[in-house]
């Protein structure tokens, strides 16, 4: 903690929360972390190999990519539309529609940029991930990064990396099968404050086949209580038995991306304003929205498009 100043200083801006960006909540830390990769100057850096600072390592990506393509082009047989408006240089922050009891669509786009456009993304999600044994060291050697305004502020602004958000939380996954396709309420418009503040376009992405990939028929919350998750998942795939809870069923994916979203606003500003954080959190959420429901009107079949 700071001493005590003779004068007083005016507020801290705020800044955009973890739970704004990403579906779980953070355990509890000690007082003021740093966020995840930040060193001091002076010391050394104890990475090995091709793994850089946040953990990803791109033999790691390499057979990633290698196991997950034939999931990609034969089982959910990926299409896309729009993927010219994906930036080939610079940061771009991809925003996107969540589902799915176990979240099919962020392999999905990852995968699909990085084969298609043979650029990196860095898939911001919660501590738990990087917390878990074993599937932590994982997640991060495949481009998972803690979801933190800072860490997504240093990859977009000083490294110009894409990340990718949704917005949604934990709300998305957590819809039930009737609910499929009605986005829920993108938070507080974190998303859309680190963007200004790194000076990157948004890139809005609409993402259909998840949703039926892994459908929720209705939840147990008294286990999701227990258990500490945001919620317990009862899925049409569990019908096929104890494999069939982590196989996703053979949906066709299709993936558009928007034109990018971007922001007449200096970066690096210390605060910007809610108000027109809030309007162009809104305006994002009802674009890819009415993307989905377009794209719905034109799919004939949820197994072949």
């Amino acid at each position: 903690m700071a001493g005590h100043d003779e004068h007083p200083r005016e507020p801290a801006p705020r800044r955009a929360t973890t739970a704004e960006i990403v579906p779980f909540r953070l355990p509890p830390v000690a007082d003021d972390p740093e966020p995840e990769g930040r060193r001091g100057d002076a010391l050394p850096d104890p990475r090995t190999g091709d793994v850089d600072e946040w953990g990803r390592s791109e033999r790691v990506r390499a057979i990633v990519r290698k196991a997950y393509d034939p999931m990609y082009r034969r089982w959910f047989r990926a299409e896309w539309e729009g993927l010219e408006n994906v930036p080939t240089e610079g940061g771009a922050l991809l925003v996107s529609n969540h589902a799915g009891a176990i979240p099919s669509d962020a392999p999905t786009i990852m995968h699909g940029i990085e084969t298609e456009l043979g650029r990196p993304v860095y898939g911001m999600a919660d501590h738990f991930f990087k917390s878990t044994p074993v599937v932590g060291t994982l997640w991060s050697r495949g481009g998972g990064v803690v979801a933190h305004p800072d860490n997504a502020y240093r990859l977009l602004r000083e490294q110009q990396q894409l990340a990718l958000v949704f917005p949604e939380g934990s709300k998305g996954p957590g819809k039930t099968y009737n609910e499929r396709y009605r986005l829920r309420r993108f938070g507080r418009g974190g998303f859309v404050e680190i963007a200004m503040r790194a000076g990157v376009p948004i890139i809005p992405i609409a993402v259909v086949g998840a949703e039926e990939s892994m459908p929720i028929l209705f939840k147990i919350p008294s286990l999701a209580k227990a258990i500490g998750a945001p919620y317990f998942p009862i899925t049409a795939n569990m019908a096929f038995g104890p494999l069939g809870a982590l196989v996703h069923f053979p949906a066709k994916f299709k993936l558009r991306v928007l034109e990018p979203v971007t922001f007449d606003v200096e970066p690096d500003q210390p605060r910007y304003s809610r108000s027109r954080i809030m309007d162009e959190s809104e305006a994002i959420r009802q674009q890819i929205q009415e993307a989905l429901f377009d794209m719905l009107r034109q799919r004939r079949s949820v197994w072949f498009g």
